[in-house]
């Protein structure tokens, strides 16, 4: 069975996003600011979720429709079949977003869907499932534009950056899709030396480390879909086992990863070491001006600081002028 879906991402990778879709056998790929649709089988959904190094969530559509006010947001819900997707004991949440939507308060708007998707199952079940803002098992999203909406349950649960790898951060961490879209758009290649001399929590090593070895970025995690009815766990085990068996041993990679802050140092020690991937990288605790190039050539990529890990905009003025004469 076919369906529609959506997948949000950083603006700006929308296009490293689509070729990824491709790439997974996606159909009728239709990017926009930020995300692309496509359409699939639930088996393109789940290698969605494993592989994209890019999307921040997979969306499945269950509902759309025209409204011009809450009560009309309210039928839409309720007419969708919600414990044909997910059981009453199941707590949930709704989050909205709009975009030159004509309601006066988004709050209300969310409140209305609660209790559509509630009003339905008390009428089916004769219960209704609780809502949890935090921890929800099930997550629902509405877009609401001028006159359409479109409703839809994540497959992903947690969104796709947390690859269940790092476990400490530094103040202002990159998030990880971010980190290997830019990876990509410098047009690094697998293969090639990379330095990181400002390597923070170690974001791009561990994007790239994981590139290099070809580990699909969410085979260390779980997914949404997991707690959906529709949950085919053979398929998704095959898939799994598939891009498991397919990583490589992890060796050294080439890629080299420096910081003056030596607690920097030591976080990214610590998460490549927790993600198995200590072996692929070489770390210093080095300031930027004293570094010096590991190979003949390569790619160099940082994320500089911008006022948050260190000082103030006069102290970062200083050192912008002395980063870019080295």
């Amino acid at each position: 069975m076919h369906h529609q879906f959506f997948a949000t991402c950083p603006r700006g990778l929308e296009a490293l996003l689509e070729a990824e879709l491709k790439s997974l056998n996606a159909r009728q790929i239709q990017p926009t600011d930020g995300g692309v649709g496509f359409a699939g089988d639930m088996l393109v959904c789940y290698r969605a979720n494993l592989e994209s190094r890019i999307a921040t969530r997979i969306l499945l559509q269950v509902g759309k429709g025209k409204y011009s006010n809450e009560d009309e947001l309210y039928q839409g819900a309720y007419k969708i079949d919600w414990p044909q997707w997910f059981d009453v004991k199941q707590d949930f949440m709704v989050k909205v977003t709009g975009v030159k939507c004509p309601l006066k308060s988004l709050e209300f708007a969310t409140l209305r869907i609660k209790d559509a998707v509630c009003d339905r199952f008390r009428e089916a079940v004769g219960s209704r499932p609780y809502i949890d803002t935090r921890e929800p098992q099930v997550r629902l999203h509405a877009y609401l534009a001028a006159e359409d909406y479109q409703l839809y349950l994540d497959t992903s649960g947690q969104p796709l950056y947390q690859r269940g790898l790092r476990r400490a951060s530094i103040e202002a961490p990159l998030r990880e899709n971010l980190a290997a879209g830019i990876l990509k758009l410098s047009g690094w290649q697998p293969g090639t030396p990379l330095l990181d001399p400002m390597c923070g929590s170690g974001t791009f090593l561990l994007e790239a480390a994981m590139m290099s070895l070809d580990i699909a970025p969410g085979s260390g995690r779980g997914f949404g879909f997991e707690r959906l009815k529709n949950f085919n766990s053979g398929a998704w085990q095959s898939l799994l086992k598939q891009a498991q068996s397919r990583a490589k041993p992890v060796t050294f990679q080439r890629l080299y990863g420096s910081d003056m802050d030596l607690r920097a140092v030591r976080i990214s020690r610590q998460n490549l070491q927790e993600a198995g991937l200590l072996e692929a990288v070489q770390l210093a605790h080095t300031e930027f001006t004293a570094v010096v190039p590991p190979t003949p050539e390569g790619v160099l990529i940082a994320n500089p600081p911008y006022g948050v890990r260190i000082g103030e905009d006069e102290d970062l003025a200083a050192l912008y002028q002395k980063w870019a004469k080295h």
